[in-house]
């Protein structure tokens, strides 16, 4: 919207051409979402608190999360409401790429905010029934992926590349949608799955968006993504002010979810980003690069399936809790070290995905 406003001032004023710019734009993405969740916070927290719609824990779970039962849970809202607000002030409004990107987040969040709702307003233990959540996930991935698929204009649009290697390149066709489908709800449950200790999944989630800005633009460059040996996606580049706007959110955010927390993420929270992550991953043709960075949540999700699959078969458990974050606390590590480490990883993660750009 703001963009639309300085291409007018542009007419009389010089000075707002650097507008244009996606770094200025993304920069400014970030600002305006973390002053906006500095804003919004404090008073969101209130109001949950004052409505005592606050987290409930396990009984069979680490001690140490007993006392963290009633803190003011749905925080995720006030990610969702940084990230739509500072994307729609800077993007590109006739940018289908951010479009997609957010409504697919927005989506997938109100189908998070429908599970929190049920459990922390209406006392429903259950929430959202998990074959419903799923089916709504499913509506909303494949939705998304077969509009990408049917509106691709290019076909670098629609090419599965493997990392480190030019000349490995496959023209998907019909298995785009599939992929793409299954990369969106993926990844959407996998951040959920890791969103467990304060700060543990936001973090590795900006890192990783961070990231994805990155190849973002370097795929809309031409002369980059020639120089890189990436595909060139025409307009992916205005992806690069939802990173921002995702990044400065998940900043701001974790000023309040940094241990202890003052507030907790939620379904709400944890499926948007994931599908945000997933759907990025998918525009910019970085699938296997999102599961490099995204490494962390990639594990807490295998220890899950790998804990069910052994219990379901052998009548015993592999881990003294899933997902694997739980496993370390029960073996005796501070909550505030599990954390650290993890971000540790993923940062280590991210730098090796980001090698991937230049090591080809």
């Amino acid at each position: 919207m703001l963009l639309i406003l300085t291409e007018w001032l542009e007419r009389h004023f010089d000075v707002f051409r650097v507008f244009h710019y996606l770094t200025l734009r993304a920069i400014l993405g970030v600002l305006t979402a973390l002053l906006i969740s500095f804003i919004v916070g404090p008073i969101m927290i209130r109001q949950l608190g004052k409505y005592k719609i606050g987290q409930s824990v396990r009984d069979d779970g680490p001690q140490s999360h007993f006392s963290k039962a009633g803190t003011p849970t749905m925080g995720g809202a006030l990610i969702l409401v940084s990230i739509a607000i500072s994307t729609l002030l800077w993007m590109d409004l006739a940018n289908r790429y951010v479009w997609v990107t957010l409504l697919v987040t927005l989506a997938f969040g109100a189908v998070g905010f429908i599970d929190d709702y049920k459990k922390l307003v209406l006392r429903n233990s259950k929430g959202l029934a998990a074959r419903h959540k799923y089916l709504w996930q499913s509506i909303v991935g494949i939705t998304a992926a077969v509009f990408l698929y049917g509106t691709a204009t290019a076909p670098t649009e629609t090419q599965f590349i493997v990392p480190f290697f030019k000349q490995i390149v496959w023209n998907m066709g019909w298995s785009y949608p599939v992929l793409t489908y299954f990369v969106i709800v993926g990844a959407s449950n996998a951040v959920n799955l890791t969103d467990g200790l304060d700060g543990l999944a936001i973090m590795p989630t900006v890192m990783v968006g961070g990231a994805l800005a990155i190849f973002a633009y370097a795929s809309g460059n031409a002369v980059f993504a020639e120089y890189l040996g990436i595909p060139h996606i025409p307009k992916v580049g205005e992806l690069v002010v939802f990173c921002g706007a995702l990044v400065g959110a998940g900043l701001g955010f974790l000023w309040f979810n940094a241990y202890p927390a003052m507030v907790f993420m939620g379904d709400v929270g944890a499926l948007a980003l994931g599908a945000a992550l997933g759907v990025l991953a998918v525009l910019v043709r970085q699938e296997i690069v999102l599961m490099i960075m995204g490494g962390v949540f990639v594990v807490e999700t295998l220890s899950v399936m790998l804990q069910v699959l052994s219990f379901k078969l052998t009548g015993r458990r592999i881990f003294r809790m899933a997902p694997i974050h739980h496993h370390f606390e029960l073996k005796g590590w501070p909550e505030p070290r599990v954390i650290v480490r993890f971000w540790i990883i993923t940062v280590i993660l991210v730098l090796f995905g980001l090698a991937t750009l230049k090591l080809r």
